[in-house]
């Protein structure tokens, strides 16, 4: 004899999404993908202090480097933590914490769940979203998401050879290469913000104004942990300056 809930998770014209969104498949799943990330933490902590030595680099600095990366993604994180938020309407819990501990872009998979979607005449959050429309949307988003790791494992050997060939030939060039890619690629996201409205514009002068003064304080006061929480607060910041900003 089969359960509500089985026999709701096997209909799928039906528009309860939750009876196949919060399976323990799908938990299975989150667990496996956190696992992951945890292990690879581990990995790269002891990687770190392990080649510290070789390069002379002390303990102190070592503890500073972790601690300033740590105090970075606190920022990032916030505008990842929004988005999963935003997205738990649709997808439910399971899905979201398994596509945001992976590479990939949040807007460019909603986008491949929504296209995925209107291929069946559906959209998301809308009257014709039914579990096979959401299988569909997962299914989308998790092979879009594949193809940002699967691209990652193959072209990162082959950039490392050709750094390493670059480096070589010319030391100069190749310590420039990786800011000025850095550079370039917040630059395209900072310009795209730009033309969408007044108040995008205003946010983004408001957040480079708030990280500038945050390192213009930290090199003054001689305060490292200010330009180690600078990102942080400019998000922080900004995030809160849009909050009043749409809500005037």
């Amino acid at each position: 004899m089969q359960t509500p809930l089985a026999v709701a998770a096997a209909d799928p014209s039906a528009t309860n999404i939750w009876a196949i969104a919060n399976t323990p498949f799908l938990w299975i799943c989150v667990l496996g993908v956190f696992a992951v990330i945890f292990v690879q933490t581990v990995l790269y902590a002891k990687a770190a202090t392990a080649a510290a030595p070789h390069i002379e680099m002390p303990v102190r600095e070592l503890k500073e480097a972790f601690r300033a990366g740590a105090v970075a993604s606190i920022g990032p994180s916030l505008a990842v933590v929004l988005v999963a938020i935003a997205l738990l309407a649709l997808f439910g819990t399971p899905a979201v914490l398994v596509r945001i501990g992976l590479i990939g872009s949040a807007a460019a998979e909603t986008a491949s769940a929504s296209i995925a979607a209107g291929t069946m005449g559906a959209s998301l959050g809308g009257d014709s979203y039914t579990q096979q429309v959401f299988a569909v949307a997962f299914m989308a988003m998790s092979l879009s998401g594949a193809m940002w790791m699967l691209c990652t494992l193959i072209m990162t050997p082959l950039l490392k050879k050709g750094g390493k060939s670059l480096a070589k030939r010319n030391p100069a060039v190749m310590a420039l290469i990786p800011t000025a890619a850095l550079l370039g690629a917040f630059s395209a996201l900072t310009i795209a913000e730009l033309p969408k409205s007044n108040v995008h514009l205003i946010l983004v002068g408001i957040s480079a104004a708030a990280m500038g003064l945050c390192l213009y304080l930290a090199k003054a006061l001689h305060q490292k942990w200010l330009k180690e929480w600078a990102l942080g607060i400019s998000i922080v910041i900004a995030l809160v300056s849009a909050y009043y900003l749409h809500t005037a």
